[in-house]
């Protein structure tokens, strides 16, 4: 082989070994340094570039890099041959190993088989010696038994009295256990001599039990639980430890300590009592005696739930005794006692000292309800398990486990009972004392009110001074005249509104002072008493909440509606409904009408809107859960609520005819010549006639009345009402007055008081009929020649002029051009503007033929303002702020519905108010 002609470096020799690839290997860095030493030569050489050290070099690296990898493949070669015979060689190991497991498992097999076998075996026969022993333990027991039977025949007890006295606690257990069983088959057994042996039998029981009973009670009185336990055990066992229990809590300190039992029977009196019986002062929370008592169950309930958890072994049964005994007797004695006194109050103090009560205890039931107690398993004595099971033997530690809530929610409900099935009516009863006490004076004012009736002229007399005094101290500062009516009021000895008062307070004699005299305060509607009544009756409502069972509290909560609805809206605002539409209708016709009505309904708006959100927040809700008492209670609320409408409705009708005859009687009472006057200087000096006068301050008193105390649509209906209905009665007063030139002046200044008087009203559609006016009031004013084109412009254009002549036919000097104006030319069929000139006659209130003014047609533009009940919005609708509550329209007055349910307006019920 030839030799190479060149040789590597060394370094790069080093770079070409096996070991080079074993590790982290990178194509670029090992080019690198093979080229590195030669790349450095080639720089520091300042020749032109020569790549023959390159190509040798690389051409070497080559050479030896194939013969590394030959080299290689060889290593890995040997390593896949050296691997095939391991894995032989392991395989063949495995399969020797997994016959060996499968003998040995085979041989465990065959071993557990005959190990359950054996068990198999050894069951049986362990039941087989079961057996046998139950069997021998009841040869045993019936020979003892006959044994002591025999003895007890015989007189002779020495055995059992060793056993009791010398056996210790097992002795006594087992003792216990034998008499218990004795006494049984004593009862059964029929032969001679048999009674006598079983009264010796009864009366060695009855020893044993005393004997025990005084073991317990010295054990009791030492403090030993320990003994006391045993004792408890072996009366459970003799006869079920009954009269263990009853001594345990007859002999309590809780029952027998003298100072509990004096603060049981004693009810200390404090400001308790001096404030339960005001409904105006909050409910009490808490009572110091019953509070100090139950404060004391919960000390001693503390203490007592770990003693008799230690000493009984069934202390839910002992609980039991114990908690009947506290609630059967300081608990209800003490409550009987105070329900006693608060009953002998008021029945309002009885409900509230009931409610106390029962909150009192139910916090009282809670809190005892932690401590529930479970039956204590304990391990039988050495007599027990020598004996078998008898007929009539103690109860199961198990069977006597109650659950403590079950005992006090019984003994709870056995301690108000009787009360809250007497609940519902006496709370009825307490509201409506408190009630008709409250609205004492307001039904005496309104009895007297609705039994009085103006007749007589001095009736009459007296209606107008008591007008003027209640005008004059409604104003700022009192007038002579005022001063005047009041003293001849009180030495007339007429009692009326404010004059009652000085005349009350100076009537005592004697020393007994006279009843107080209704005043006319005392017949105002007030939304304050209000308030008052529904705050009671909301204290009525948690009551009933808090003693109602789910089911029947939505029954309760109507039966509570009732009441409020009879009280609030019968007896308060009806009365008060009542009684001004009594006055409207005994109001004498010559004297001015009196708007004061119009604040009454205000009143009754502001109330009952608060009355319908409390019925819709805190009554509709408790009947939730029953839907048909819900819709019971609606149906029922709206009834009452549609009563108020149509007394509303009737006042303000009433009122409205009473203004509207008053407007027509001052309009009645022109003059003759008052715009045809003789002497022009006199006429002059006047501003406005006499009715004229009068009609603007009767509109006057009207509007400000209906501002105070209407709003929205309701007060826009009325006053337009109130003035179409004027509008109507000045057409037909133009028409009765013959006008000359200088009293047409007269009755335009008439006319624009009228008008300026209407304005003030702030209703676009009356200003544009009393304009109609104005312009009709001006035909009395412009010269003849100029009329014709008058009346055909402005309002007056719209309007045939054969409908103006019955009040052109009033100037004076009508008949010089009478001739003339009648003659015109004849008219064509009627086209779209003369069909709008027909609606404007229509609208103005002018008829047709002979021109005379229907109240009737000036009212068909208003029909769509009319509403009835089935047209009233829901209350849900709005959001109350406060007391305030928007405008809803009830006959005018804005009173809410509660959930509106669809009904059928009353045909004979009139309806004021807007759509």
């Amino acid at each position: 082989m030839a030799l190479p002609l060149y040789t590597l470096d060394p370094a790069v020799e080093e770079h070409l070994q096996l070991k080079t690839f074993e590790e982290k290997f990178d194509v670029k860095d090992f080019i690198s340094s093979l080229s590195e030493k030669l790349i450095a030569q080639s720089k520091a050489d300042a020749g032109p570039y020569d790549p023959k050290p390159f190509i040798r070099t690389f051409e070497l690296a080559v050479d030896r890099l194939i013969a590394v990898r030959k080299e290689l493949q060889k290593q890995t070669e040997a390593a896949e041959t050296s691997v095939n015979s391991a894995e032989r060689d392991y395989s063949k190991r495995m399969g020797e190993i997994n016959g060996g497991f499968d003998t040995v498992t085979k041989s465990f097999t065959s071993m557990e088989s005959k190990i359950n076998e054996v068990g198999r075996t050894a069951i049986r026969v362990g039941e087989q010696l079961e057996s046998v022993h139950v069997s021998r333990q009841r040869a045993q027991a019936a020979y003892d038994l006959v044994d002591y039977y025999n003895q007890f025949s015989r007189g002779d007890t020495s055995k059992l009295d060793a056993l009791r006295k010398e056996g210790g606690r097992d002795g006594r257990a087992q003792t216990a256990i034998i008499l218990r069983r004795l006494n049984v088959v004593a009862k059964e057994v029929d032969l001679p001599a048999a009674d006598k042996t079983r009264d010796a039998i009864d009366k060695y029981c009855e020893k044993f039990e005393k004997d025990m009973l005084r073991l317990f009670d010295k054990c009791y009185r030492k403090s030993d639980p320990k003994m006391m336990a045993h004792c408890a055990q072996t009366l459970l066992d003799f006869n079920g430890g009954a009269s263990c229990v009853q001594i345990y809590v007859n002999q309590h300190d809780f029952f027998i300590s003298k100072h509990r039992v004096q603060d049981v029977n004693t009810v200390e009196s404090n400001t308790l009592w001096e404030t339960l019986p005001d409904p105006d002062v909050s409910p009490p929370k808490t009572e110091p005696g019953l509070a100090a008592l139950f404060d004391d169950v919960r000390s001693t309930m503390k203490m007592e739930s770990q003693i008799v958890q230690v000493v009984f072994p069934n202390p839910p049964a002992v609980m039991q005794v114990f908690l009947q005994r506290v609630f059967g007797q300081p608990i209800q004695q003490y409550i009987e006692q105070l329900l006693s006194k608060a009953s002998g109050l008021s029945n309002l103090s009885f409900l509230r000292m009931l409610h106390l009560a029962h909150v009192q205890t139910s916090a009282l039931v809670d809190y005892l309800k932690t401590f529930e107690l479970t039956a204590i398993s304990r391990p039988s004595s050495a007599g027990d398990r020598l004996s078998v099971s008898t007929p009539g033997g103690p109860a199961s530690s198990g069977s006597s486990s109650t659950a403590v809530g079950n005992i006090l929610d019984s003994a709870m409900e056995e301690l108000f009972s009787r009360e809250i099935g007497q609940y519902l009516e006496r709370e009825s009863k307490s509201l409506g004392e408190l009630y008709s006490a409250f609205l004492s004076r307001f039904t005496k004012y309104h009895e007297i009110a609705s039994k009085t009736k103006a007749t007589g002229l001095f009736d009459r007399v007296v209606n107008q001074l008591g007008a003027t005094t209640t005008s004059s101290t409604g104003s700022s500062g009192t007038t002579t005249a005022a001063k005047a009516t009041a003293a001849f009021m009180k030495f007339s000895g007429i009692t009326t509104s404010s004059a009652a008062a000085p005349a009350a307070a100076s009537t005592e004699k004697d020393g007994k002072p006279a009843e107080d005299p209704v005043r006319e305060a005392d017949g105002e509607l007030s939304v304050e008493v209000a308030e008052k009544m529904l705050k009671w009756h909301a204290e009525a409502v948690g009551r009933c909440v808090e003693f109602g069972a789910s089911t029947e509290v939505p029954k309760q909560a109507f039966a509570l509606l009732r009441v409020i609805s009879e009280a609030l809206g019968r007896s308060y605002v009806e009365a008060a409904l009542d009684t001004a539409v009594a006055r409207l209708d005994a109001r004498d016709a010559k004297l001015e009408p009196s708007v004061a009505p119009l604040a009454t309904l205000r009143s009754v708006d502001l109330i009952c809107t608060l009355w319908q959100q409390y019925t819709n927040i805190a009554l509709l809700p408790l009947a939730s859960s029953s839907v048909t008492v819900r819709r019971e209670m609606v149906i029922y609320n709206n009834q009452t609520i549609g009563r108020i409408e149509s007394s509303v409705n009737t006042v303000l009708l009433k009122i409205m005819d009473a203004v509207i005859a008053w407007l027509a009687a001052q309009l009645a009472k022109q003059k003759k010549n008052d715009f045809k006057p003789k002497n022009d200087d006199l006429s002059f000096a006047r501003v406005n006639t006499e009715p004229c006068q009068a009609c603007c301050e009767m509109l006057e008193k009207v509007r400000d009345a209906s501002m105070e105390n209407l709003s929205g649509k309701n007060q826009e209906v009325f006053l337009t009402e109130i003035g179409v209905a004027f509008h109507g009665l000045l057409l037909e007063h133009l028409k009765k007055f013959p006008v000359s030139a200088t009293g047409g002046l007269m009755l335009a200044k008439d006319l624009k008081s009228y008008q300026d008087t209407i304005a003030s009203f702030n209703l676009p559609a009356l200003q544009e009929r009393f304009e109609f006016i104005r312009q009709l009031g001006n035909v009395f004013l412009v010269r003849p020649e100029i009329l014709r084109g008058y009346i055909t412009e402005g309002y007056l254009g719209r309007i045939d002029a054969q409908l103006l002549r019955p009040y052109l036919a009033q100037r004076a000097d009508w008949g010089t051009f009478e001739r003339g104006f009648d003659d015109e030319v004849p008219r064509s069929p009627a086209t779209p503007a003369e069909q709008e000139q027909q609606q404007s006659k229509s609208r103005f209130g002018l008829g047709v033929g002979m021109g005379v003014g229907r109240l009737a047609g000036m009212m068909r533009d208003l029909e769509g303002l009319r509403i009835g009940f089935d047209e009233l919005p829901n209350v849900s609708a709005y959001k109350p702020a406060g007391f305030s509550m928007p405008t809803m329209s009830l006959a005018g007055l804005g009173l809410p519905l509660t959930q509106q349910l669809p009904s059928t307006p009353n045909p004979g019920t009139p309806h004021v108010g807007p759509a």
